[in-house]
């Protein structure tokens, strides 16, 4: 059987408005359960019925889960070694998706730019703290015109 890897994030209350964001910047398919869907006997925690227990969002090859962390304090994630790293198809749609990403209170943290090894190669930390690596090929003149 093959091997699946989703990305899960635990977000400080803020899934709901996070995954619905990404969806806005990868498209795909957006599932949001809150905790008042599940029967919550026996749980060490009682969580606010409103907010996220799981999520998925799925745009292609793009596969991410959260859910609300009930213990951690709101706002943005803290800074840490984790990026999610993405390789669009073009440096064109990677320079499309990092501009949604920074829209609206996301910052560059390196700028998308040809990297020593070729290729193109940036990060952004978008407003929810996630830090999001950029990796794409330049287009040929075949590619281009394709």
């Amino acid at each position: 059987m093959p091997i699946s890897a989703w990305t899960y994030i635990s977000f400080p209350g803020s899934t709901r408005a996070a995954m619905t964001f990404y969806q806005q910047v990868f498209g795909g398919e957006l599932s949001l359960h809150p905790y008042g869907e599940f029967a919550l006997e026996g749980m060490p925690f009682q969580p606010d019925p409103g907010s996220i227990a799981h999520s998925t969002l799925e745009a292609g090859q793009l596969r991410i889960a959260a859910g609300d962390d009930p213990g951690s304090q709101p706002g943005p994630l803290p800074a840490g070694p984790v990026s999610l790293l993405v390789s669009p198809g073009s440096v064109a749609e990677a320079k499309r998706l990092i501009d949604r990403l920074t829209a609206n209170g996301g910052q560059v943290e390196m700028p998308f730019a040809v990297a020593p090894w070729g290729g193109w190669y940036g990060q952004v930390r978008d407003r929810y703290g996630v830090l999001w690596a950029f990796d794409a090929e330049e287009e040929t003149g075949d590619e281009a015109g394709a």
